[in-house]
């Protein structure tokens, strides 16, 4: 989590034995990292967001400024797009079940052997 793809989201501190020390701030930062990801949010993307947010609560830091808000509104966008092609898939799966799940009616042969899972 320190380091995706060259870029550095959290800071930490060599042993002697070269392992990573984190501090103990460092575990909101994680949970904000694993947030922003789970968002779908690139690790180049949050390396920029992260200086912007406070980590106790996601809430803007006193540097938050219109780069912020425009990143996250274009992030919001994107999240919501996913949402609509989401739905609409789930729709299209509730007619096919529906469908599927429906006594055949009178005079209408079946078309097909079951579908098994």
């Amino acid at each position: 989590m320190g380091e995706q793809g060259g870029v550095v989201l959290l800071s930490a501190e060599r042993t002697p034995g070269g392992h990573r020390e984190y501090a103990e701030a460092a575990v909101a930062r994680v949970q904000r990292i694993q947030e922003l990801y789970a968002a779908g949010l690139c690790s180049s993307k949050i390396a920029k967001l992260l200086p912007c947010m406070r980590d106790s609560d996601g809430g803007p830091a006193e540097t938050a400024d219109a780069f912020l808000v425009d990143e996250l509104t274009v992030e919001r966008a994107r999240i919501d797009r996913i949402i609509e092609d989401l739905q609409h898939s789930r729709s299209l799966l509730d007619t096919v079940i529906d469908s599927a799940a429906a006594p055949p009616r009178e005079n209408q042969p079946e078309t097909g052997p079951a579908l098994r899972p």
